[in-house]
């Protein structure tokens, strides 16, 4: 007996789809920019809007985009956006997201949504008893089809991760990611390691295995992920101390974590990394982008730490200000331009 004609159209309608699917897909350009920091700021959390946190500004924004920028990282609290856990999203935070969201992708730019939340919600660690990992998979499973089927915007599973061993953090990361997929969002992913997913950290021992070992078990389902990896030049490595005196060391770290990603068949981003206005750290940050532009089968790209209307003086800002562009930004800014042909069609971001 035949199957019904609905039915045959159906199972021809998905047959395309598993096909289409298939076909090589054309890379972007590899992604470069900054973060835009304001909206996870604030030790008063949740708090209140335009008094402890701000969203960035069109103004900042276009800045950015003026100087040739095609990504935006964009850290935001998890506890504004959802205050209880398995809750719907409070509606206002939602919208300050969703409305920026509409500027950074308006202004033809790629925004990478960043929950800057350290592994917890409010002061208790993903995966304890307060926040189970089904809690932090519901969080995913109700933002993820917002955006989803968009390739201009990047999930990012949670900003570093820490006071968390990396055999803990992995079912979080894969149940991230299982929820992402739930949802039919096929957008790409990026995950982070533990010890605040540090490139000099990525081999360090932990209880349980380095990120190095324990990261080899992240699974998508649709196999279109990356790493979150940050990395900062001053002397532990924190980006708060004024001289960039660990170049060397963290171009070594960074070189060895791009084995590793070639080795396990994986790619990356460098969502965080900066420096103070000093000639030593001029040098480091174009090193540092020097070498991920030449390794865009690895690097999709990276954002500098920060841009952001409320940063007045502090010393890692690249917001502009009364003198005009901030030094670190003057010695990346001839970084930023994607003009090779492996640059305009970034293989780490591939389909795969």
């Amino acid at each position: 007996m035949g199957l019904p004609e609905p039915v045959l159209r159906g199972g021809a309608l998905a047959l395309a789809a598993l096909l289409s699917l298939a076909q090589p897909v054309a890379a972007a350009e590899c992604l470069r920019g900054a973060n835009a920091a304001g909206a996870e700021f604030g030790y008063n959390i949740p708090g209140v809007f335009g008094r402890d946190y701000t969203y960035p500004s069109a103004k900042t924004l276009a800045y950015l985009r003026s100087k040739g920028m095609n990504v935006v990282r964009l850290p935001f609290r998890w506890e504004r956006l959802q205050p209880k856990l398995d809750a719907p999203f409070d509606p206002v935070e939602l919208k300050r997201l969703t409305d920026t969201v509409k500027t950074i992708t308006d202004l033809g730019m790629t925004v990478v949504l960043d929950p800057s939340n350290f592994a917890k919600h409010f002061d208790d660690l993903v995966g304890s008893r307060r926040v189970p990992l089904s809690s932090f998979a519901d969080f995913w499973r109700r933002l993820a089809p917002l955006w989803a089927g968009r390739d201009d915007v990047i999930y990012l599973v949670m900003n570093e991760p820490a006071y968390i061993d990396a055999k803990d953090w992995l079912p979080a990361n894969n149940a991230a990611l299982a929820a992402i997929r739930e949802t039919g969002a096929d957008n790409f992913v990026l995950v982070a390691g533990t010890i605040w997913t540090a490139a000099v950290h990525w081999y360090a021992d932990q209880p349980g295995g380095s990120n190095a070992e324990v990261m080899r078990g992240v699974v998508d389902p649709m196999n279109h992920f990356g790493f979150d990896i940050h990395q900062y030049l001053d002397d532990d490595y924190s980006g708060t101390k004024p001289a960039c005196n660990k170049v060397e060391e963290a171009m070594e770290a960074l070189k060895r974590v791009t084995a590793w990603m070639e080795e396990t068949g994986n790619r990356a981003f460098l969502g965080e990394f900066g420096g103070y206005a000093r000639p030593d750290c001029y040098r480091g940050l174009a090193r540092v982008v020097g070498y991920l532009n030449s390794r865009p089968d690895i690097w999709l790209g990276w954002s500098i730490w920060a841009a952001g209307d409320w940063w007045g003086d502090y010393p890692l800002s690249i917001q502009p200000n009364e003198n005009g562009d901030r030094p670190q930004l003057t010695a990346i800014e001839r970084f930023i331009p994607r003009t090779r042909p492996e640059e305009k069609s970034c293989k780490a971001l591939e389909r795969r």
